[in-house]
Parts: structure tokens; C-alpha cells; sequence
């Protein structure tokens, strides 16, 4: 049998209580902000314990989200390579919602929390969007990044911690993002670039960049390579914490491979990094040589992780498959190197039309 009361709560909030008596198991309860919600649990629930597939729910009720995001940030996020931004996502949940215990997170209300992500002004340091009003929003993809945190810690508190055993993130339709980004260098700007990098106040700069576009590593990637990563008689690097979390293989080649070699023949004795700042366990701050040299250059609308694009884009170029550039960049599937399906159709197009004039001549223009 279940019921469901309405109760006023302090400061005029309304809140329902829900409560389940089947005889031969332990009583049920659990309170919603809504009774769409609470009904929602009502039949679920009943349904599981009838059946046998309900899970006990009182560790759900032991623990709030906010307990789950502590625990997860002293044990999860420094295992992890490039959680910076997690932190401060979590910890925007950890202030919206936290105080709710874990049974009471659910889609509903992440989905309201979704519409506050959207909607609501942020600080000018954050990534953002200006809409017609001037105020500056969080841009789709950025709350999808939201959500997929929140996604993996309740995923984590399923498996690891059997803390709940249901994921409300996951019932939560994302925001549309817009196509992938594709901004990568043409020759000139190329050469402008590297140009400005080699002038740089900073010594490691050039050899940085040249890395970045031989390789297409991620910036953490680069900035925290220690040189027992690198081989140089098999002309390697390996990667042994990635963002998809598969240890990677890179070949190093060319001029990427000959710097390399030179930047290791006087290393600092003090630390393992490859490019040590001036804390010797923390990599060298690149952002003002980075953006000077931008400035320099004379290039507009360009990031450091665009040279990623770069790399997968002078592949598709060079005949590369779009097999091929996934494995480059590391990518687990096509998904994310299909931007790059129409610059390597442009290129075999060219190919295919240099080609035929120069077999048939004129008579093929």
C-alpha cells in the first residue's frame, strides 16, 4: 500500500512524502518537490519489490550529493588528467543541490538545474556565449560537460560505492550542441605562427607548438610528459593516462623528434618534467608566450587546443583515413574526427582533378 502527503515546509515550500507498506519488506519513503515525481517513485518502486529487483535505498538516504561530490573529488579527480574544470563543476552542483540526499536527485530536478545553467549570468572568466541581451551564457556543449560529471560520479557511486543504484543524469536530455569546431592554420598563418614561437621570450615555446602539431597531444598531455615517456630509438611517446583513459602510443617524427632530442641534452636535474615551470612539480605557464606570439603573428579566433585541428586536419589532407586520424588523436571512435570527413574529400577531389588533366589535358578541365 502507498501514500502520499503534502506538507507545508518552512518558509512556504510545498513538498510531498511518499511512503510504501508492502508486508514482508521493510517500509519505503522518500520526499519529492513534486508530486509528479512522487507518484513516478510510488510505481517504480512498488513494481521493483514486487518483482525482487529493489534496491535498498537506505545508503541513498544516508548520503547528500554534496557528501558524494567530496568523496568523489578526494578519490576520483586526482586520478584524472585534465579535472580542473570538473572541480568547479561539481562544485556548482555541490552549491545548487547538494543538501538534497541522493534519492531525492532526480531527472526533474537536474533538468531544472540544466535550465539554470543556460540561462543564468556567469562570471567573464568562465566559457561562455553572449545572447541577444548582452548577458553572457554558458554555451550548450559547456553544460553537457555539466551534466556528463555529474553523469560519471553518480556512475561511480553505483559501482564502486553502492550508494544508489540508479543514475538520474543519464534520464536527462541534453542540450543541442552546434557542429564541431574546425579552426586550423593554413601555410601562412602556419609559418607565422612558428615564426613568432621561435622569437619568443620563451625557451620552450617553439619546440612546444612544433610538438603540438606533429602529435596532435592534447595540451596536458604535452605540458605534463616526464621523459621517461619518451623513446626515442623507437621514435615514441607513450601516454599512459589520456582522457578516454586507454594508454596511447605517439609517434614522434621529423622536426618534433630532433628538438626533442636537443631540449634533452641539458635537463634539469630537479625534475622529471619535461617542461618544468619554475616550481620544479608543475609544468611552465605558457598563457602569456602563448598569446604573445598570437599577437605577434597577427592570427585572430585561435586556441592552443586548435592545434589538434590542425594535426587531424593536415593528415586528412596528406591521405590520411579518418581510421587513421583517430588513432592519431585518440579517439575511441569516428564520431569526433568526422569534421574533418569534408577536408579530405576536398583534398581527394584536387588529387582526382590533377589527375585527369594531366592524363587527358585540356580535354578533362
Amino acid at each position: 500500500m502507498a501514500t502520499i502527503e503534502r506538507r507545508r515546509k518552512v518558509g512556504g515550500n510545498t513538498a510531498y512524502y511518499a511512503k510504501i507498506r508492502i508486508k514482508g519488506h521493510p517500509v519505503q519513503h522518500a520526499s519529492f518537490h513534486r508530486l509528479t515525481d512522487a507518484r513516478r517513485w510510488v510505481h517504480i518502486t512498488e513494481a521493483a519489490i514486487r518483482e525482487g529487483r529493489h534496491f535498498n535505498t537506505s545508503e541513498a538516504k544516508k548520503h547528500t550529493l554534496a557528501d558524494a561530490i567530496e568523496r568523489y573529488v578526494e578519490e576520483v579527480i586526482p586520478k584524472k588528467t585534465g579535472s580542473d574544470s570538473q572541480n568547479f563543476q561539481l562544485e556548482w552542483w555541490k552549491e545548487k543541490i547538494g543538501g538534497y540526499s541522493l534519492t531525492q536527485v532526480t531527472p526533474s530536478l537536474i533538468a531544472e538545474c540544466r535550465e539554470k545553467l543556460l540561462r543564468e549570468p556567469i562570471p567573464s572568466s568562465t566559457m561562455h556565449c553572449i545572447n541577444k541581451s548582452g548577458a553572457r551564457r554558458r554555451k550548450p556543449a559547456t553544460v553537457v560537460r555539466y551534466l556528463a560529471a555529474l553523469s560519471h560520479l553518480f556512475s561511480i557511486a553505483i559501482k564502486e560505492w553502492h550508494w544508489c543504484d540508479d543514475n538520474p543524469a543519464r534520464k536527462v536530455t541534453k542540450p543541442k550542441e552546434p557542429r564541431g569546431r574546425v579552426r586550423f592554420l593554413p601555410v601562412e598563418e602556419r609559418d607565422s605562427l612558428l615564426k613568432a614561437c621561435l622569437l619568443s621570450t620563451s625557451k620552450v615555446l617553439y619546440l612546444i607548438v612544433v610538438l603540438a602539431i606533429s602529435t596532435g597531444m592534447r595540451k596536458g598531455e604535452l605540458m605534463n610528459l616526464r621523459w621517461n615517456q619518451i623513446d626515442f630509438d623507437r621514435s615514441a611517446i607513450t601516454l599512459h593516462e589520456t582522457k578516454n583513459g586507454d594508454r596511447r602510443n605517439v609517434p614522434l617524427a621529423g622536426l618534433a623528434h630532433k628538438l626533442l632530442q636537443e631540449h634533452g641534452r641539458v635537463r634539469r636535474i630537479d625534475s622529471d618534467l619535461i617542461f618544468p615551470g619554475t616550481n620544479s612539480e608543475k609544468p611552465v605557464e605558457l598563457k602569456r608566450p602563448w598569446l604573445s606570439a598570437l599577437k605577434a603573428a597577427g592570427i585572430l579566433d585561435f586556441r592552443f587546443h586548435d592545434l589538434r585541428h590542425c594535426t587531424a586536419s593536415y593528415l586528412a589532407m596528406n591521405g590520411a583515413t579518418m581510421m587513421e586520424i583517430a588513432a592519431v588523436l585518440g579517439h575511441k571512435t569516428l564520431s569526433m574526427v568526422k569534421r574533418y570527413s569534408h577536408i579530405a574529400d576536398s583534398h581527394s577531389a584536387k588529387v582526382v582533378t590533377a589527375m585527369n588533366q594531366k592524363i587527358f589535358g585540356k580535354e578533362a578541365a
